[in-house]
């Protein structure tokens, strides 16, 4: 498959395109970003790497950390997780209280913020220091030892989250918070301020393109079995009130973040990983989706 050629035809028709979406400027530090900022990396099987635009350039991946955390849990207590922590699409926004309520503080999947904020207490609960532990497996995922928090981010998030600290605290109330929500919701704030370039973020998630193994060490990370369940969630919980419209123009796994990172996944084939800032109304980065169903097209290539 001629991936660059792809890549270079499909970043060209893109950015013709009028983008209408809006960075995110609810967090602070986020609003600082170029707004014009656009990257393209695909990784396919073999290791190669292809690039267009500002692929080399690091950005805060956001909610796409979430995947992360939850695989560590996942490989870490199994299906002991899905006790504290649904895995069905929510159908509402990605930091929505509504379903808690009845739902008796069980959120309905981790990649909400609500889920994502119960995986971060249990990442308190089963690592020693979950932060450095985090960031050193990041680092063996993308063979980057210079990825790192944004402590500029982190404190940005801190300083405006209030929906965050109303979500933490109202599932304490129901008992499926451990640890105290400042903790929890510090580490939440770290995990989504890191930074990785489009190159990163496409390594990154190699591992779930390769049946749970990690590439270039040949570590067995997740089984086979867990590996598909992490694919199936990001089909289905991935783009948040979006994803069934990502299944049906893109047809791969893949999660989003509000800094305009997109990253999917075409298992045994390729991971490939998209920047621009600029987010349509549901939280996603316009090019990065018109970018995604342009490969998935282009190429015939999808899961489905």
């Amino acid at each position: 498959m001629a991936y660059q050629y792809i890549l270079d035809g499909i970043y060209n028709e893109v950015i013709q395109i009028e983008n209408t979406g809006k960075v995110a400027d609810y967090i602070p530090e986020l609003a600082k970003i170029d707004a014009n900022k656009y990257g393209i990396a695909l990784v396919d099987k073999h290791q190669n790497v292809f690039t267009k635009g500002d692929a080399l350039e690091k950005f805060s991946i956001q909610s796409i950390s979430k995947v992360i955390t939850t695989s560590l849990i996942f490989s870490k207590i199994g299906n002991d997780l899905w006790e504290r922590v649904g895995y069905e699409p929510s159908g509402n926004s990605f930091n929505s209280l509504v379903q808690l309520e009845n739902e008796n503080g069980i959120p309905r999947n981790p990649f909400i913020n609500a889920g994502a904020l119960v995986v971060a207490d249990l990442m308190l609960e089963h690592f020693e220091n979950p932060k450095a532990f985090l960031l050193d497996f990041v680092r063996e995922l993308t063979e980057n030892p210079n990825i790192n928090y944004n402590e500029n981010v982190a404190q940005s998030e801190k300083a405006f989250g209030y929906r965050n600290a109303a979500l933490v605290n109202f599932i304490k109330s129901f008992g499926n918070i451990k640890n105290e929500p400042v903790a929890v919701l510090d580490f939440y704030y770290h995990q989504c301020s890191i930074e990785m370039s489009c190159v990163d973020l496409a390594k990154c998630f190699q591992v779930f393109a390769n049946n749970g193994v990690i590439p270039k060490s040949d570590k067995k990370f997740l089984s086979t079995s867990k590996c598909k369940r992490m694919n199936a969630l990001m089909q289905m919980c991935g783009f948040y009130d979006q994803a069934g419209e990502f299944t049906f123009k893109v047809g791969l796994p893949g999660k989003s973040g509000v800094g305009g990172g997109v990253v999917a996944v075409f298992p045994n084939h390729y991971t490939v990983a998209v920047w621009s800032p600029k987010l349509n109304k549901k939280g996603n980065s316009f090019y990065g989706l018109e970018t995604l169903e342009r490969l998935t097209t282009e190429t015939s290539l999808s899961i489905f």
